[in-house]
């Protein structure tokens, strides 16, 4: 197949230095947004009269069964073009002849890959953002599932104070949809057109940059042409998101993984998203979240190649940035692959509130509540503190809750102490209790399940 560039030199190239170049066996997976650009394209040529309206109507058509034949499997793409772009212009010229060559005036490979980028990244980024709404909806029904079950929450991993795993849960609610707002916003800013801004310079034909950006959904053509084809940082940008949502997959995966575990017991995974030992029957293995979690460091990954691949370059294209491409394509299915297993197994996965409300009932989690009793009969709370883990430390000792230790053991340490003490430290009173906006408590785990809901309908 000839170069695009043959004519400079006679396009002879070493095998290996060709297949060193070439970027068809990866690039090829944006043919239809490289097929939607050049329709958008030789629209906008015939409009301004630089193709007739009948080589414009012929090149549309033309282009349109290109894309059904790809699509259809009638046609494969050749491994022996450069890239997708020839591809596309030889499939076109052999099919229209020298008509075909007329497409690529006013128009370089370097807007048109920066172009296709855009439009791909476009496309996924909305199958991300759809994926991100159905695991909202799954941590909204699980939930309201499990609005009583009330666990130890934790800090350090040491159990700190109750909670209820609804709350937990809801916790994660808010991490993803950060993401989804914040890859909404990238989009926005993202949605400049590069095509028509050729090699770097522009171009001397009187094109409409305006046209092709409407036609293809873009708020306005990119303002600088040397920016418009050297411009990366809508794809660092959307690498760093996507490496954000790896990272809040992680974290909840790393929970899940524990909360599965014999030493915690609070939850238990289906049998669909879990595997065995090979020598070990007993074994029910969290393989999946795992793997999730293991897969956050291949985006990481991807996020420091773009930014170290760019961090040098001079303007305006460089053939470093075809690096850009592989980079981008394997965060994308990464990050949809693992939102794709997280949502069933999140979906599926069965709470054990028994074993969370025993876990709660020990490591002292309501000492806070204990100080705060005091506190409420005038002692001041740093004194209140001291005085509380002196308790703690007491029923340490005697091997007792704070629940179970006498009243009469209680006023030994202060008489503040009365029997309504009981119904203070209670696991559930002090779940209840907590009325603050955003906490624990029932009436704010409630409210935050109405605005997820409310927000999940705004974005139906």
């Amino acid at each position: 197949m000839e170069k695009l560039w043959a004519g400079r030199t006679d396009g002879a190239i070493s095998a290996a230095a060709d297949s060193f170049n070439a970027s068809i066996a990866f690039d090829q997976k944006m043919i239809r947004q490289d097929i939607t650009g050049s329709m958008a394209h030789a629209a906008m040529l015939a409009s301004r009269g630089i193709l007739t309206g009948e080589e414009g109507d012929a090149i549309l058509a033309a282009l349109e069964g290109i894309l059904a034949d790809v699509e259809s499997g009638a046609l494969a793409v050749s491994p022996a073009a450069e890239d997708v772009h020839s591809f596309v212009e030889a499939t076109l010229t052999e099919r229209l002849g020298d008509l075909g060559k007329k497409l690529h005036t006013a128009r370089s490979r370097n807007d048109q890959v920066a172009l296709d980028v855009r439009l791909y990244l476009r496309d996924e980024s909305g199958k991300i953002r759809g994926l991100l709404l159905s695991l909202l909806k799954a941590i909204h029904q699980k939930a309201s599932e499990t609005q009583d079950c009330v666990m130890p929450g934790y800090t350090h991993l040491q159990r700190a104070q109750p909670v209820t795993f609804a709350h937990h849960l809801l916790a994660y609610a808010q991490m993803f949809k950060r993401d989804l707002s914040w890859l909404s916003d990238a989009g926005k800013r993202m949605n400049v057109c590069p095509l028509g801004a050729c090699a770097l310079a522009g171009t001397t034909f009187d094109t409409d940059r305006f046209f092709t950006a409407k036609k293809l959904g873009f708020d306005a053509p990119a303002a600088n042409s040397m920016d418009a084809v050297s411009d990366r940082d809508f794809a660092v940008e959307h690498l760093s998101l996507f490496s954000q949502i790896m990272m809040h997959l992680s974290r909840f995966c790393e929970e899940i993984v524990l909360w599965s575990s014999w030493e915690f017991g609070f939850i238990s995974l289906s049998d669909a998203f879990t595997t065995g030992s090979s020598i070990m029957p007993q074994k029910k293995n969290p393989d999946m979240a795992e793997l999730i979690r293991g897969k956050t460091g291949r985006v990481y990954g991807d996020l420091m190649a773009l930014l170290t691949t760019l961090k040098g370059l001079p303007l305006a294209y460089n053939k470093d940035m075809q690096e850009d491409k592989e980079a981008l394509f394997d965060a994308v299915e990464t990050v949809s692959a693992c939102l794709s297993v997280f949502i069933p197994m999140l979906e599926t996965l069965t709470p054990k509130p028994d074993a969370m409300r025993r876990a709660a009932g020990k490591g002292f989690i309501n000492a806070t509540d204990l100080a705060d009793y005091l506190t409420k009969k005038g002692l001041p709370f740093r004194s209140a503190y001291k005085l509380s883990g002196q308790i703690v430390t007491h029923c340490m000792n005697q091997g007792v809750t704070l629940e179970e230790l006498p009243l009469a053991a209680y006023k030994t340490f202060s008489p503040l102490f009365e029997e309504d003490l009981y119904g203070e430290i209670d696991l559930l009173a002090c779940v209840k209790k907590r009325i603050s906006y955003g906490s624990t408590g029932p009436d704010s785990v409630k409210t935050q399940l109405s605005d997820l809901a409310a927000f999940l309908k705004s974005r139906e």
